[in-house]
């Protein structure tokens, strides 16, 4: 695109304007991803679900970033960035506004399509708002600003499950014992009432979508050229080589990170039916992803309190998943809310994950950098299929039993932090 722009062409009083708007956005990302985690027990009692039934709205959305990666960067060449972020604001619009019929008909497949067109939208947004976050600032305080744009998106992920979870939640409690009492047609209405209370929230967030669509596009963000921002990852290495196949740290990096996403999903969107499980009122669980994603927002604040000054990129990611494997045990050791408090904590251990496997994955990529981060998008899917497989082990044998599979995937993590990400092909 010949009208691209370099972080020197833009003025500091722009530059702010600009990381404002992608600060909202990032925030957007955050309260959408959330609202599975209260929308998988609400669908659970509503639809008449089992345990893996119900993680099918984590899969129909996460599964959606697998599909789309590829297709996402394709599409962003023909229409723009900007207009790109619009496009997906509008996706997630139409994704929202399925739910409308959807609660009417108590229907849980429009639900499902409705969450994929969601991460559809989503897709397509962070594939176009990741590259700003490195052009709109000097290249050596980047890492500081993607910081900022995980505080912003951490924020907005301990609201989503509060705003949302209070008013879909409201009461489950009672419903859920009155339901067991209930005559067919009883139940059908009383059913029917329970997925209504989701059309007043879902209306409001199509209608926002709508508005930061209109806004987006005409906000006036400049176009940018990604393809000037591969050498940034490149090295003599990458000269040598003729396939991304190639790099076995990047397809190393891609595993983990899809470990890393299913791991992440299953710390938020798991602990409330597992609060529940463990005898406590959905009335108090629903609040218990607000305290995972709070996890989040800690260990975003100690990376950038401590990367790189204290700690490297490599130990952050080494201690992150040791202090994963050391929650996950305790928990699986212990019942009832203590349990609960260190799955939470599993959200301080994921904190650092995410912007320490990206790097390293990509590290002397050079110009296969697009096809490597494309890979990595798709490896977002991790959070479809792992807690289904979660899902199926609590429904053999429980939901707390269910947390060991958790185990091995933070032994994976270390490997690649410890050796994994060093392994170079001949």
């Amino acid at each position: 695109m010949n009208n691209s722009t370099s972080t020197l062409a833009i003025s500091s009083q722009h530059r702010f304007k600009y990381l404002f708007i992608i600060g909202v956005l990032f925030f957007v990302f955050g309260f959408v991803t959330w609202l599975g985690s209260v929308l998988i027990p609400y669908l659970k009692i509503t639809c008449e679900l089992n345990n893996v039934s119900s993680y099918l709205i984590a899969f129909s959305f996460y599964i959606s970033y697998l599909v789309l990666a590829l297709p996402s960067a394709a599409l962003l060449k023909k229409t723009g960035f900007r207009h790109g972020m619009a496009l997906g604001l509008l996706l997630i619009a139409i994704g929202t506004a399925m739910f409308i019929p959807a609660a009417h008909s108590r229907t849980y497949l429009l639900f499902l399509i409705g969450q994929f067109i969601q991460g559809s939208g989503l897709a397509i947004l962070q594939t176009a708002a990741n590259p700003y976050v490195v052009i709109l600032g000097p290249r050596n305080s980047a890492a500081k600003r993607i910081s900022m744009m995980g505080v912003s998106n951490g924020v907005a992920g301990i609201l989503a499950p509060i705003i949302l979870g209070s008013i879909i939640l409201d009461n489950t409690d009672q419903i859920k014992t009155d339901l067991l009492r209930m005559g067919v047609q009883e139940k059908i209405i009383a059913l029917q009432n329970l997925a209504s209370k989701i059309i007043a929230p879902y209306v409001a967030m199509t209608v926002v979508m709508l508005i930061l669509a209109v806004l987006i596009y005409f906000s006036g963000l400049p176009e940018i050229n990604p393809d000037e921002e591969e050498e940034e990852f490149g090295s003599a290495e990458s000269t040598q080589k003729t396939s991304i196949f190639q790099f076995p740290h990047l397809l190393l990096g891609a595993f983990t990170l899809f470990l890393y996403v299913g791991v992440e999903v299953i710390a938020g969107d798991t602990i409330i039916l597992y609060g529940s499980s463990q005898g406590i009122p959905l009335a108090t669980a629903k609040f218990f992803t607000s305290f995972t994603l709070g996890g989040m927002l800690l260990g975003y604040f100690i990376g950038i309190l401590c990367i790189p000054k204290l700690i490297s990129q490599e130990q952050a990611l080494k201690f992150s998943a040791l202090a994963g494997i050391l929650f996950c045990l305790t928990a699986l050791f212990t019942s009832g809310m203590v349990s609960v408090v260190f799955i939470a904590l599993l959200g301080l251990a994921n904190a650092l994950m995410y912007p320490s496997i990206w790097p390293l994955a990509l590290s002397g990529l050079g110009s296969f950098t697009k096809t490597g981060s494309s890979i990595l998008i798709m490896a977002i899917g991790g959070g479809a299929i792992l807690p289904l497989i979660y899902g199926r082990i609590a429904d053999h044998f429980s939901p707390h039993l269910a947390y060991w599979m958790v185990v091995p995937c933070y032994l994976v993590i270390w490997y690649y932090a410890a050796k994994g990400h060093r392994i170079k092909s001949n």
